[in-house]
Parts: structure tokens; C-alpha cells; sequence
């Protein structure tokens, strides 16, 4: 069996012996081959044929994945994938499958060529750097000009009513300046979006980058699933029809290319941005979705896709460039492929343009009323107050100059950071519960009502990413979620009980089996809507189950208990209830529930020793979780620092310092949260690991996940300088490297060649846990390697120079990717160029379905899409 060197010894492979090497009992050339290749990944004489390669040789993925590698290697042998492996889990029947599929080629055909960009020089890549700083800093001037003059117009009423009136006026004339200005500014700077390519680190681009930032920063994104929403949509150019609701906050940035017919609705975290990073270009291309569409949760559709009138696609699921659903299909998995599943649960009902109109126009008073007067009149009341603090933006000696100014500066940030933390617990375990009241289960209510603005409260308050990740990997993470309302039933306690943000959509209707563990990013999706109405279920896990990253549960899951469910799994709504095993892929399939591998540790799960352990482990989270706290608290007392020293300059300097005190802020946070991480790992690189997750390397590395912060690198996505602060926490990163948001749980185990593509929302995990196991490995990506929206790359991968991943695929752990090759799919394996390129013939049915899917009275703006051939856009 497989120990911890990933070796299997001889003893173990029964079955019949040969004096042949490498193989024993093999009957055909193909068997030879394949039980020679398998025996030496295994550093073995020979495997019997008819060895089961999990249960009896004690193989695992990552073994198998080296296997199809070295496969692949095999001129005279088709492809091999980890599907074909699952499927096919003998040598015998995996030669028997290669023999069915047809004959063997004698050469290897060439791969398909793959367009790169001309790799651009270092004047273009700097110049677009400085152009990127020069208007972010411009932008931070007239926020500061702006502010500046707010607050000396608003202290100068008289009176808490005068400051509240003043408040009102000036928050909401700033609250429409800065939601008009990403729309000016994309008319001004874009006028219509077209199917075009635009070269990275060009001109053109910096004008792509300052809109996308813009649009996507609008505090109009926060009213997703409202139909003020879908207004701001419209007013950047996109066709929407009536009575759609669309729930991902993920803005689309081309939105001139976006047609939705009547009645669609759209869930959260779904992709359908217009346009791709690929091979050094931005792409930009058509999305067209008809009338009656459903989108599911945790979805992405790559440009020059359409969906036909009542077409859906399932939860965990892509679509690629070329794909197209005809009307009333129902399609799911990456790619997307036909299925007979009804992904709408929720029956529709009354919602009409008044109810419509009445929400929207709530919303905008509270907004303007209540919220943005609170939070500026608040500031300015205070600062009115406080002597301390007016005192900093008057005259007289400078206040920065007394240690009296520092220690006060320390004060305030421990009243503000602790007591927000405090209240903020406080206020997620109860008042939810309150308004949960009013909600009651499996019942239908319309959209845009009382009840669904009570069950948006509930979802805002309850989702608070920052208590997540603060508890999460520690055994404090299920005494979080019990007081904010899973149902965890007996809790089989390992300190590592899930992972950090984990969201749901009602907290009061998940429920998550005895012995469960989870790695991170669970959604739990009991919430089901169309276009009119929703309705919230219970969802529920099963007992003794295992679930990797990126798991997204809906509330008709159809497994039960003692299962495994991998990395970005569609989780199955249909047939039986599936128990005992693993699930992997989209869609899912079969595979073993574990390896022996796998429960190399176990014997650190009971007893006595694990009960010392375990106490250990929480005391070391307990330092961790403190950590946290205390270094977030150092940054708000340094926010507030630079903010003071602001204000104490105010007077000589007007608002050019408070601009340089937002950009001060940005930059000197970028340094700080990178010395944070560096001292976390002792300034020593990140070792690799194979441990059980009660040994002390494992609780550093969940403490190097949780102590820094890497939030803040949002702010630099799209840039040069993501680069240079990637390379500074560790990651070798190289030139010209393009970074659109790809998330490194692990940087200093990450490898990128130059030129290198990351979209948004991609993902390099260089670890993996499994039950009480963990693992960890580098994952290297060579030279101009594309990673498409929500690809996700496992630990112990190599990716070939120009090769390709597409949107949504998942690349498993030991992978080899050749050079020049596309792959997608989840588990992702070798493509052809078909899901990857927009055939002329369906623009046809693309046109079509944008006129149907026309609002009443709204000309058509761009006239016919694009035709796309040979994968370039005309």
C-alpha cells in the first residue's frame, strides 16, 4: 500500500506474477504499456492488471495524475484523464477503454496552435503602471477636494438639525455624483462596448482598466438583487428586459455586448463580465441570454455564449466561448453539457412594476436619509465634539508633534477596532434571529416585499466574512456558527471543524451532520428564486462527510452521510441519495470515499493522544486568533495615524493632503501586511508539507492563512504592482505578468512564468486537505500559461509555456499540462479548439434571440454581433 513517501511496496500487489517487468498477467501491448508506466510512477517492479489502482493498490489522485502524465508522454497511446481512471480503475479495463475508442495514431498529432500577443516591452508596461498611480491619484484629490468642503459646509450648521439637514444634502448629492461618474466615465472614455481585442499594458487598456475599476467600485454594485441594479446596468448599455433579478454583485464591465430577455434571473456569484484576459489580450464578446433564463449559483458564461428562451444552467457550472443553449434545454457542467434537471425550485408569483418601484424608491431614501447622514454627520458631530479632534483641522502648533497626538491615535483605533468587534458579534447572534421571525420556511413570497427586504437584512448581517475567517480552521468556528443558527446537531469536535468563509443564504436552515468537517468557501444555497418570487429551504449535509474548497450546496442535495465531496463539485439534486462514496467533477461522478493514504494519521483521531493534541492545537489557534486581532488593530491605529496627520496638515496644505493621506494609506497597508506575513513564517520560506493536522507545521500554516490579510490587494488588481508585492510575499512572479485577481492561498509555493494571464477570480491552491490530512506542494505555470474566469489549480501542478486553462475548469493536483495544449472541464483535461471559439453559425441564433429578448420601445444599439472565426474577434 501507498505510505507516506507515496511509494506502494511490492507485498502488497497480489495477482499473478510474471518475469516480464512492470507487469503481471498482461495480455495485450496497450495492458503492457499502461501496467509498465503505472509501475514505474509507483517505483515498482511490476502491478498486476487487474489490480483495482485505489482499492488494492492503494493509489490516490495525485499518484494517478503523475500516471496520466506519463501516459500522455506515450506516442503510440491515446490520452488518459483522471475521469478515465475513475471509471476505468484496472489496467485491463482502462486498455480495454483506449482499445474501444478507437485505433491508436502512430504519431502524436501537433497541437493546436494558440494565439499569443507579442510580448510587450518594458516602456509600455511602465508607462501603464505610472498612468494607473496618476489617476488614482487623481481620483483621490477630488474625493479629498470633495470631502474637504463637505465637512466645512456641514460643521458650520447649527445645531444636531442643521448638521442632519446639511448631511442629507451633501451625502446625497455626493452619493448620485459618485454613482453618475462610472457611467459618465464609461460613455466619455468607451462610448459602446464592441467585440474587439485590446492589448494588455497598452493606452487602450489603461482606458479598459479605468472604467472596469470605476464601474465596479460604483456603491450601486451593493444593490444587487434590486432593481435599481439592473437600472444601473441599463444605464451603462446593457439590453435588460422587464421583470429580471439578478443577484452577483460580480458587475459586468462590457456591457453593451449583454442582452437578457424578460423574466431571467441571474444568482449570485455568477461570471458574465463581457470580456476575458487571455494570451496577453482583452477580449471582449457578446452574452446573450433570452427571456424565462435561469442562471444558477457559482457559474460563469465566457463571452460569445447565448441562451435560448426558458434555457437554465445548473449551479457550478460554465459555459465557454462557442457554446450556445437552444431554447428550453436545461444544461449543466464545465463545459456545459445537456441535462433533464430542473434547476428553478421556486414557483413564481405577483411582483409587479409598483412593487418594483416602491422597493427601489426605499432603498434610495434609507440611503440617503438615514445611512450616508449618519455616517458624515456622525464624523462631523464628532469632530465638532471631541476638542481633540477639531482642534487637528484649525490652526495653531502642530499636533503631531506630541506624543499626547499618538497615544490618543491608540486609543481611539482600540475603541473603534475592539468595540466594532464586540458589537458586531453581538449584533449577528441576535438581531437575526429577531427578523427570522418573520420568515417561515419552504413558503413562497414575492421579491421586493417586506419579507424579502427582512431576508436580505438576514443575509447581510449573518455573512460577515471577517468573523468567518476569524474562527474558522479552530474548533471556536462552531460555537460561531451555532450562535448565528446552523443546526450542527453533536459535534464531533476536531479542531478543524470547517474552514473560513463559509456563507448560506438563511443560517436558520443549514444543517451539517455530526463528524462533517469542511475546508473553506461553503455556500450553503437554501434560498431558491425565480423572477418574481423566493423562497428559503433547509439544506443539509450529511454526517461523517468531507468537503473540499468551493463547494456550493443547495438545499435538494441528494447525498447523505459518509461522503467526499471535492474541490468545486457540482453537488447532485437528482436520483438517488448518494452515500459511501466521493463525488468529483461537473457534473459529478463517483469515485472512492478515500485511500489508504488518506488514513495514514488516523490513529491521531482518538484516544488519548488526540485529546492532547487537540487541546494544543486550540491553544495555538487560540494565540492565532489573537494575532489576528491584534495586528488588524495595528493597521486601523495606522489608518488612523496617517488620518490625523492629515488633518493636523489640513490647514497649511488643504485637501492635496488628505489625497496624499488616501494614497499613503493604500501603500504603507500594501508594506505593512507584507511584513505581517513575513514575520508570520519567520522570514523562512514556506515549507512543504505532508502531516496530519494535529502536528504543530499545520497550525503555523493555518496561522499563515489567517494572521495576514489579503484583502487589500484588490485594490492593486489589473496593475504592475500586484507584481512587485506577489514577489515580496514570497511568490516568484515573472515580467509582465497579468493579474486580474487570481487568489494564492499559498504564495511563497506559486511559480509564474512571464507573460503570464490570470483572470479574475482564478485560482492557484497549492494544498489540499482530506479528512485529518494535510498536503501542500508548489504549483509552477510557465511562460504566457492563461488561466481562465474561476479556473482553479491544485497543488503539485506543472503548466506547459502558452498552454491554456478555460473558465471554470479545475486542474487537479499532479497534473502536467504540455506546453501549447487547451485544457478545460472539471476535473480539466486535453480540449479541442470547439468550446473554444464562436462559430459564425451562431450569431445567427444570437441576433435572434437579442431581438426577442429587446425591451419594448428600446431600439436595437449595436445591430448585429460580431462574427468570430478562427478564434480571433473581426
Amino acid at each position: 500500500m501507498l505510505g507516506k513517501s507515496g511509494e506502494i511496496s511490492t507485498a502488497d500487489l497480489g495477482g499473478p506474477s510474471t518475469s516480464q517487468s512492470g507487469h503481471a498477467g498482461a495480455a495485450t501491448r496497450t495492458e503492457r504499456i499502461l501496467a509498465e508506466v503505472l509501475a514505474d510512477v509507483v517505483r515498482v517492479e511490476q502491478v498486476p492488471v487487474d489490480g483495482h489502482f485505489f482499492d488494492d493498490l492503494g493509489a490516490d489522485s495525485l499518484v494517478m495524475a503523475h500516471f496520466c502524465a506519463r501516459v500522455r508522454k506515450q506516442a503510440d497511446l491515446p490520452s488518459v484523464s483522471m475521469r478515465d481512471i475513475y471509471r476505468y480503475p484496472t489496467v485491463r479495463s482502462l486498455a480495454t477503454a483506449l482499445a474501444d475508442a478507437g485505433p491508436t495514431p502512430v504519431k502524436s498529432p501537433a497541437p493546436a496552435p494558440i494565439e499569443v500577443a507579442a510580448p510587450v516591452g518594458t516602456l509600455p508596461y511602465v508607462l501603464c503602471g505610472t498612468l494607473q498611480f496618476l489617476i488614482f491619484l487623481g481620483y483621490s484629490y477630488l474625493a479629498a477636494l470633495v470631502a474637504a468642503r463637505g465637512y466645512e459646509w456641514i460643521s458650520a450648521g447649527s445645531g444636531s438639525i442643521g448638521i442632519y439637514l446639511r448631511s442629507v444634502v451633501f451625502g446625497g448629492a455626493s452619493f448620485l455624483g459618485v454613482c453618475i461618474l462610472p457611467i459618465l466615465a464609461k460613455w466619455i472614455l468607451i462610448g459602446r462596448w464592441k467585440p474587439r481585442q485590446i492589448r494588455i499594458w497598452s493606452l487602450a487598456y489603461v482606458r479598459f482598466w479605468t472604467v472596469k475599476t470605476l464601474v465596479r467600485s460604483n456603491p450601486l454594485a451593493l444593490f444587487a438583487g434590486s432593481p435599481l441594479y439592473v437600472l444601473y446596468i441599463r444605464a451603462l448599455g446593457a439590453k435588460v428586459g422587464r421583470g429580471v433579478a439578478i443577484f452577483s454583485r460580480h458587475v459586468p464591465v462590457c456591457t453593451d455586448l449583454l442582452t437578457v430577455g424578460d423574466g431571467t434571473v441571474i444568482r449570485k456569484d455568477s461570471y458574465f463580465n463581457g470580456y476575458r484576459a487571455h494570451a496577453g489580450l482583452i477580449q471582449t464578446g457578446a452574452v446573450t441570454l433570452g427571456s424565462d433564463v435561469v442562471v444558477s449559483e457559482s457559474t460563469v458564461i465566457d463571452i460569445e455564449t447565448s441562451m435560448g428562451d426558458g434555457a437554465q444552467l445548473g449551479h457550478a457550472s460554465s459555459l465557454l466561448a462557442g457554446q450556445a443553449v437552444p431554447d428550453g434545454e436545461h444544461w449543466h457542467g464545465t463545459p456545459g453539457q445537456r441535462t433533464d434537471v430542473d434547476f428553478l425550485e421556486c414557483d413564481p408569483t405577483g411582483c409587479g412594476t409598483l412593487r418594483r418601484a416602491v422597493y427601489t424608491v426605499s432603498q434610495l431614501l434609507s440611503v440617503i436619509l438615514v445611512y450616508v447622514p449618519l455616517g458624515i454627520g456622525g464624523l462631523a458631530m464628532l469632530l465638532a465634539e471631541v476638542p481633540k479632534l477639531n482642534a487637528l483641522m484649525g490652526e495653531g502648533a502642530l499636533a503631531l508633534t506630541g506624543w499626547r497626538f499618538y497615544l490618543d491615535a491608540l486609543a481611539m483605533s482600540f475603541v473603534l477596532f475592539f468595540g466594532s468587534v464586540l458589537v458586531g458579534l453581538v449584533v449577528v447572534c441576535t438581531v437575526p434571529r429577531v427578523l427570522n421571525l418573520a420568515i417561515k420556511a419552504d413558503k413562497v413570497y414575492p421579491l421586493y416585499g417586506f419579507h424579502y427586504g427582512v431576508h436580505r437584512t438576514i443575509v447581510r448581517l449573518t455573512n460577515v466574512k471577517f468573523l468567518s475567517n476569524l474562527f474558522g480552521d479552530s474548533s471556536y468556528i462552531v460555537h460561531y456558527l451555532r450562535g448565528i443558527g446552523y443546526d450542527l446537531g453533536k459535534v464531533v469536535q476536531t479542531g478543524a471543524n470547517f474552514g473560513g468563509n463559509v456563507k448560506h443564504e438563511s443560517p436558520y436552515l443549514s444543517s451539517v451532520g455530526s463528524g462533517t468537517m469542511v475546508a473553506d468557501a461553503l455556500s450553503m444555497m437554501n434560498a431558491d428564486f425565480s423572477s418574481t418570487s423566493f423562497r428559503v429551504s433547509r439544506a443539509s449535509i450529511g454526517a461523517h462527510n468531507f468537503l473540499g474548497n468551493g463547494v456550493a450546496y443547495p438545499s435538494k442535495g441528494k447525498t447523505g452521510d459518509n461522503c467526499l465531496l471535492a474541490t468545486k463539485v457540482m453537488v447532485p439534486i437528482d436520483g438517488k441519495v448518494r452515500e459511501n462514496v466521493g463525488l468529483l467533477g461537473s457534473p459529478a461522478f463517483e469515485i472512492p470515499r478515500s485511500v489508504e493514504r488518506d488514513s495514514s494519521f488516523d490513529h491521531l483521531k482518538t484516544g488519548e493522544e488526540f485529546r492532547r493534541r487537540l487541546a494544543a492545537k486550540n491553544r495555538h489557534n487560540i494565540a492565532s486568533i489573537g494575532l489576528c486581532l491584534l495586528t488588524r488593530w495595528m493597521f486601523v491605529f495606522v489608518t488612523i495615524l496617517l488620518a490625523g496627520i492629515a488633518a493636523d496638515l489640513y490647514h497649511a496644505l488643504g485637501a492635496a493632503v488628505i489625497a496624499l493621506g488616501i494614497v499613503s494609506t493604500l501603500l504603507s497597508g500594501a508594506a505593512y501586511w507584507v511584513l505581517v506575513e513575513r514575520v508570520v513564517t519567520g522570514f523562512k520560506p514556506l515549507p512543504v508539507l505532508l502531516c496530519s493536522i494535529y502536528e504543530p507545521a499545520m497550525w503555523r500554516h493555518e496561522r499563515y492563512w489567517k494572521v495576514p490579510s489579503m484583502s487589500y490587494l484588490a485594490a492593486f488588481v489589473g496593475t504592475p504592482f500586484i507584481n512587485v508585492i506577489l514577489r515580496r510575499l514570497g511568490a516568484r512572479v515573472g515580467r509582465r505578468v497579468f493579474n486580474d485577481g487570481c487568489g494564492m492561498p499559498e504564495r511563497a509555493l506559486v511559480a509564474i512564468g512571464d507573460g503570464c494571464t490570470l483572470n479574475e477570480m482564478s485560482t492557484i491552491q497549492c494544498h489540499s486537505q482530506e479528512d485529518g490530512t494535510f498536503k501542500s506542494d508548489h504549483s509552477t505555470l510557465g511562460s504566457q500559461v492563461t488561466l481562465g474566469i474561476g479556473a482553479h489549480v491544485h497543488y503539485g501542478v506543472t503548466i506547459g509555456d502558452c498552454a491554456v486553462l478555460t473558465a471554470g475548469c479545475f486542474l487537479m493536483k499532479g497534473e502536467e499540462v504540455p506546453p501549447h495544449e487547451r485544457w478545460g472541464g472539471n476535473p480539466a483535461r486535453g480540449m479541442r479548439d470547439a468550446h473554444n471559439q464562436a462559430p459564425a453559425a451562431l450569431n445567427g441564433q444570437r441576433n435572434h434571440l437579442a431581438q426577442r429578448a429587446q425591451p419594448a420601445g428600446r431600439p436595437e444599439a449595436n445591430g448585429p454581433s460580431a462574427t468570430v472565426s478562427g478564434g480571433k474577434v473581426q
